[in-house]
């Protein structure tokens, strides 16, 4: 049930270090923004659709699926700009409701058809500051990272004994990782407002949650085979869905 409307402020910014253009590249037959412009539309909670960026075409997309468009400054715009600094900017342009805000990346076409109804009734019912989607993680997990020095040596990444003694995935326990699906906040958490600690997730206010998926549900694009990776998986759902 959904119990309060919220405000999406999708983040798109045009430059990056990684790989350029990406939010509006084409993945499964689209733009890559318009998924998560789509993920929006078909969530039940959000009654607004913000996209804050300073790519032009980005801003097209946007425009014709009747979102509120919101120019991201250059200062904003850069390699080294924080995503909390530009959801700020977009809450303050557009009047600074007094609503749950879920922020999403432009970057992220894969992400489950529940995800930000969850995000959003857990911040409500909880009444926390803050939920984040966290992916389980598999064979990259922390007790299997080391430390792999410039002569070849290898070492621990924590403690004295290598991978923790073990070997099997599956004895590992559980970890989880921020994947970058939804992050639902409330407008005191994003405006720094609740005396949360400093540091760069100050944003994320005292009181923190998480909602969990599973390793592939979110995909969010970074490289050449992230984008390989989505554009497989979308054009599989699209063709399973006309079916």
């Amino acid at each position: 049930m959904i119990e309060q409307s919220a405000i999406a402020i999708i983040l798109a910014r045009g430059g990056s270090k990684g790989l350029p253009g990406k939010n509006h590249a084409l993945v499964g037959g689209q733009a890559c923004v318009q998924w998560t412009i789509d993920a929006a539309q078909q969530a039940k909670c959000i009654e607004q659709i913000v996209v804050s960026t300073d790519d032009q075409q980005v801003a097209r997309i946007a425009s014709q699926c009747n979102c509120t468009v919101v120019d991201r400054p250059s200062e904003l715009a850069h390699d080294t700009a924080t995503i909390d600094d530009a959801a700020r900017h977009a809450y303050e342009q557009i009047g600074a409701p007094d609503q749950p805000i879920v922020i999403l990346y432009a970057n992220v076409p894969v992400r489950p058809d529940w995800l930000i109804d969850e995000a959003v009734n857990l911040l409500v019912k909880s009444q926390c500051d803050s939920v984040q989607s966290y992916a389980r993680v598999g064979k990259h997990h922390p007790w299997w990272t080391v430390k792999l020095n410039d002569d070849g040596s290898v070492l621990p990444w924590e403690g004295d004994t290598l991978y923790h003694n073990c070997f099997r995935r599956q004895d590992l326990p559980a970890a989880s990782v921020p994947d970058g699906g939804v992050i639902a906040l409330t407008p005191g958490a994003l405006m720094c407002t609740l005396g949360a600690p400093d540091g760069p997730h100050a944003f994320l206010g005292n009181d923190r949650r998480g909602i969990q998926t599973i390793e592939g549900d979110v995909i969010d694009i970074d490289s050449r085979i992230d984008l390989l990776v989505a554009d497989a998986i979308l054009k599989e759902r699209v063709a399973h869905a006309h079916r």
